[in-house]
């Protein structure tokens, strides 16, 4: 599917933003239960490693290249992290693009050519290439005693945590009594014929949910056994669209062409709002911690870990995409007033969410990025 076209955001005194409207994949959690479900999971929760670039205040003019998912995600960023940013700072703009692309950011680093500064990722694909692909960042200023544990790592600051839970469209399974009820469910085409949908991203949950529905208990998920996701998924493979990213999967939820998926509560929220029926099954569902990482060797390095601490910490900028996705934010001080479709895809509140919950284990997919993306991406190949 074709990117959406280029669009300019003015800024209140004339300056334009440009972004490239494409994707996006990101969010929802619970301020309290956060703080316990990241912490020890990143390589660093203090000060992390300085780069070798100066952090000393610079004035000069500079624009940075915002890579994100795409879509209303990158909207909110543009809206509440760059706009207020430049502001301050106007000797900063920014010009969008996306979607991200670990590959494409390896890429430029070996050819010394960097043309993106900021780039959305996974927090171990960061550590992973943590001094190879990206750069050590400098956020001394970053004060830490408001954010979540695991928010702020050597090579990455986190943004939020995404949450893909398993969901149904009411008109594909209008009977709530024969409706799924269990992960189990998604991948029983006999019982429950009908289009699945999900995201090939691993921070999506494509490695955990088959396990999972495959009976593996929550709490002995990890070390994940990839070939036998990649079997179980092999039981679905000729009824399910594995989309390359949200932006696919939404569009085809919003069309109808998938009866049930697991999709980015993000994304899930802006369809609910525009009117689609939607059940989530709050079973066991899969959340994961999104960041923000610089090329290694970027000359703007600087200039781009000045913004990601200001970002983080601008409790205001924060609660403005908070509400705006249906996101609660790594930063405790920020509180969010969530709409009532929001509401309804808080995975950590457990008024809403009668299940369980996993989020992903940073270090486990740190040492074993590269090997689960190939794998996964052999088996996508068919």
């Amino acid at each position: 599917m074709n990117s959406l076209p280029d669009e300019a955001v003015e800024h209140p005194d004339g300056r334009m933003t440009s972004v490239s409207r494409s994707r996006i994949a990101l969010v929802g959690v619970s301020i309290a239960a956060t703080t316990a479900l990241l912490a020890g999971c990143a390589a660093s929760n203090g000060s992390p490693t300085p780069s070798a670039s100066s952090t000393a205040a610079d004035t000069s003019p500079v624009s940075l290249t915002f890579v994100g998912y795409g879509g209303v995600g990158q909207a909110a960023m543009i809206k509440y992290y760059q706009l207020p940013y430049t502001l301050e700072h106007t000797n900063v703009t920014f010009v969008n693009s996306s979607p991200p692309d670990v590959a494409q950011v390896k890429a430029q680093v070996l050819a010394g050519s960097i043309t993106q500064d900021i780039v959305a990722t996974s927090p171990a694909a960061a550590e992973q290439g943590c001094g190879t692909i990206f750069e050590p960042l400098n956020l001394k200023s970053v004060d830490t005693k408001n954010l979540v544990p695991g928010t702020v790592g050597k090579c990455y600051i986190g943004n939020f945590i995404n949450a893909s839970p398993f969901a149904y469209l009411d008109s594909a399974y209008p009977d709530p009594s024969k409706a799924p009820k269990t992960l189990a469910d998604f991948f029983d085409t006999k019982k429950f014929p009908g289009k699945r949908g999900m995201l090939t991203n691993l921070q999506n949950g494509i490695l955990e949910y088959p396990l999972l529905a495959d009976g593996v208990k929550p709490s002995k998920l990890y070390p994940l056994d990839i070939d036998r996701a990649l079997k179980k998924l092999d039981s679905i493979r000729d009824d399910t669209i594995f989309a390359p990213n949200v932006g696919v999967l939404q569009q085809d939820v919003a069309s109808g062409q998938v009866d049930m998926f697991m999709l980015s509560d993000s994304r899930d929220v802006p369809l609910m709002d525009s009117g689609v029926k939607m059940t989530i099954v709050w079973d066991t569902t899969v959340a994961s911690l999104n960041a923000f990482a610089v090329p290694k060797g970027d000359p703007k390095a600087a200039a781009a870990s000045r913004f990601l601490a200001e970002a983080i910490t601008n409790t205001d900028a924060v609660e403005g995409i908070s509400e705006t996705l249906g996101t609660a934010p790594v930063n405790l001080a920020a509180k969010a007033d969530l709409s009532p479709s929001a509401q309804k895809l808080q995975v950590f509140n457990k008024s809403v969410n009668k299940g369980k919950t996993v989020v992903q284990n940073i270090p486990w997919y740190t040492k074993n990025f590269d090997l689960a993306t190939a794998k996964l991406t052999a088996w996508l190949a068919g």
